[in-house]
């Protein structure tokens, strides 16, 4: 190995994983401009100089149901993957987030001698807690975002670091309003609703519907409002027809990725439960987090869970901060409701902007730092072993 410039291979999975994996990138590139990197990844990844042998939404599954429709396929390409990577067998595997794909990856890797730091624990502490002693076979090095979870490890003797969250330092501790709405086409005096049901094939069918019905709503409710909706350009043929049947007449304005803009113009976000939950969170804004998935999914994860909370927000700050409608709870009606709460109540909307601040600087840790200098010591480690 090469101490100036380590091959790593890299497995991320979905939109989420390869924001997280880029900025990863950048301070591994920014440590060792000479680096190579190879595996499963995104245009954010590939930006950086990442060779996708596939690329990230092949894991962009949702719930179980999905899991075990795509099993196959699934399966194949991490066998595929495993073969290549222990023919050229890379100095560290990261696998970033897509636990249920990479940990078995990661287990293989490891057993030939390849060490292997997973960078996003899995929700543990939330649902699934037998989980560590699996995360105990397959990985090396856990790089934890949230300040509580290292000593979770530590307990089972499995190292682990607090990164911090990289999307803390990537946001601005001030968001851009004026700024993106201009960029966007934004009245400056308009109530602005972003509407993000997921980047997922399945969160879109699940959760869409009942937003788009929302939308709807509020658009009678509120005439001079006005919609934002992120959109993964590959899952734009799929959400047409949805807005076409469920928001004909919304003045809602579809956008080609471009979250972080909706976001910071937004005064509310409706919002499907995942990562984008701490980027509303992060940008300050109030929300209304919903979640639907399939019946069988949802009574497997129900029996599963620990929490009272599902949102990374709630769960992070350890109250019911912002509204949580799941499953049959994500009315269309309620959903709306949710919404004009928070534009009726602005003093609400300045105390959780307060919270969200807070929550901003403990994550603010320069993460891309903090995970390269623990990978540069499992490097070291590795080369003295």
């Amino acid at each position: 190995m090469s101490a100036s410039a380590p091959k790593v291979a890299m497995v991320a999975g979905e939109v989420s994983g390869d924001l997280l994996a880029g900025l990863l990138m950048g301070g591994l590139k920014a440590r060792w401009p000479e680096l190579s990197a190879m595996g499963i990844g995104g245009p954010r990844m590939v930006a950086q100089g990442f060779e996708a042998w596939w690329p990230c939404e092949k894991l962009a599954v949702f719930g179980f149901v999905d899991a075990l429709r795509h099993y196959r396929e699934l399966s194949g390409i991490r066998h595929q993957l495993g073969d290549r990577l222990l023919e050229q067998r890379p100095d560290v595997f990261i696998g970033v987030d897509a636990p249920d794909f990479n940990f078995g990856l990661e287990a293989r890797l490891k057993a030939q001698g390849i060490k292997t730091v997973h960078f996003v624990s899995p929700s543990i502490w939330a649902w699934r807690g037998k989980r560590i002693n699996k995360i105990a076979r397959s990985t090396d090095h856990m790089l934890c975002m949230f300040p509580f979870e290292p000593e979770l490890y530590e307990a089972k003797n499995i190292p682990a670091t607090y990164v911090g969250h990289p999307l803390a330092d990537a946001i601005p501790m001030e968001p851009p309003c004026e700024a993106s709405r201009q960029s966007l086409g934004l009245p400056l005096d308009a109530p602005v609703l972003a509407v993000l049901p997921g980047s997922r094939r399945s969160e879109i069918q699940h959760i869409a519907p009942a937003f788009l019905q929302a939308v709807t709503e509020l658009s009678h409710q509120r005439p001079d409002m006005r919609f934002v909706m992120p959109v993964v350009p590959s899952l734009r043929e799929m959400v047409l027809p949805l807005v076409a049947q469920y928001a004909p007449h919304a003045n809602i304005q579809l956008l080609e990725g471009r979250s972080h803009e909706a976001l910071a113009a937004c005064d509310v976000t409706l919002i499907a439960s995942g990562t984008a939950t701490l980027e509303a969170a992060l940008f300050k804004r109030p929300m209304v987090i919903a979640y639907r998935v399939s019946g069988l999914s949802w009574q497997l994860m129900k029996r599963l869970g620990y929490l009272p909370w599902v949102g990374l927000p709630n769960i992070l700050l350890k109250d019911f901060v912002v509204p949580e409608r799941l499953q049959d709870a994500a009315t269309p009606q309620q959903l709306a409701s949710d919404v004009l709460d928070w534009l009726d109540h602005p003093a609400k909307v300045l105390e959780v902007r307060q919270r969200f601040i807070e929550l901003h600087h403990t994550l603010r840790r320069d993460t891309a730092r903090c995970a390269s200098d623990a990978i540069a010591q499992i490097l070291e480690e590795g080369r003295r072993g």
